[in-house]
């Protein structure tokens, strides 16, 4: 399915995590329709991906940002404004993935999950907030279906992920009266994409199978028969964008029916 919409001609969408996959699909798609969008994303390939918008004649800016720093963060997101104007759209999309035996998380594990997954999120919604209270928006924060039914193997990343369902609950909540929408989707397992090749890597190691094993152990779960396609992840986003006005507070679940609740 190919969504098209002339409604964000000329507004501005932000995506984190864009350097590439999913991320990058996501803000392809905004510059299709005519957004000015702005790429964030610890990986200086970004810079590259955005060269290539360019060249093809769509408006768009890198920025090279490591969002577990609150002071950069904020910023990243004055310098975005002043560059492309007021923010519309806020897509926290980017995130890490861990996979092993509850026993062997440390410290560190716990860290880096909260750290990238929840405070990132939370410090690029604080960046945007300031400039999106003035026009309202929408916000889509990308959990997981992890965050509702939890996943063996993937403890801290699946406490993680429900933190963010809740803080996107609590935001719906408190800033609604701005006219700004907040929502998270719940995707399943996405074929073709670095969290997938790391998760598939995990269980590969943790649990003894070969790779076709572990993706036909998954899929026989999912009652659409299929993984998780980014295409799908784009749609729904650029759904939640362009329309889903009287949506908020939800965490959608785009798992193939995997998930239910």
């Amino acid at each position: 399915m190919s969504l098209s919409t002339d409604s964000l001609k000329g507004k501005v969408c932000v995506v984190t995590g864009a350097a590439k996959s999913i991320g990058l699909a996501i803000a392809v798609k905004y510059a299709e329709q005519g957004a000015k969008v702005a790429l964030i994303d610890i990986d200086p390939l970004v810079e590259k991906s955005v060269e290539e918008l360019v060249a093809k004649g769509y408006e768009a800016k890198s920025y090279i940002l490591n969002i577990t720093d609150r002071d950069a963060v904020l910023k990243c997101f004055e310098q975005i404004v002043a560059d492309l104007g007021d923010i519309y759209a806020l897509v926290n999309n980017a995130g890490v993935v861990d996979t092993r035996p509850f026993e062997e998380n440390d410290e560190a594990v716990f860290e880096k999950m909260f750290k990238v997954n929840v405070y990132g999120t939370a410090y690029c919604i604080q960046g945007a907030l300031p400039s999106m209270k003035k026009t309202g928006g929408k916000i889509i924060n990308f959990a997981s279906k992890s965050g509702k039914t939890g996943s063996a193997l993937m403890g801290p990343y699946s406490a993680a992920k429900g933190a963010v369902i809740v803080l996107t609950q609590s935001l719906a909540f408190e800033y609604a009266k701005y006219g700004i929408t907040v929502n998270s989707i719940c995707p399943g397992i996405t074929d073709a994409t670095g969290v997938w090749s790391s998760v598939s890597a995990g269980y590969i190691e943790s649990m003894g199978m070969q790779r076709d094993e572990i993706i036909e152990k998954f899929t026989a779960k999912i009652p659409l028969g299929r993984l998780t396609d980014i295409q799908d992840v784009v749609d729904f986003v650029f759904f939640l964008t362009a329309s889903g006005e009287y949506c908020t507070g939800q965490a959608y679940n785009i798992t193939g029916g995997r998930e239910m609740h």
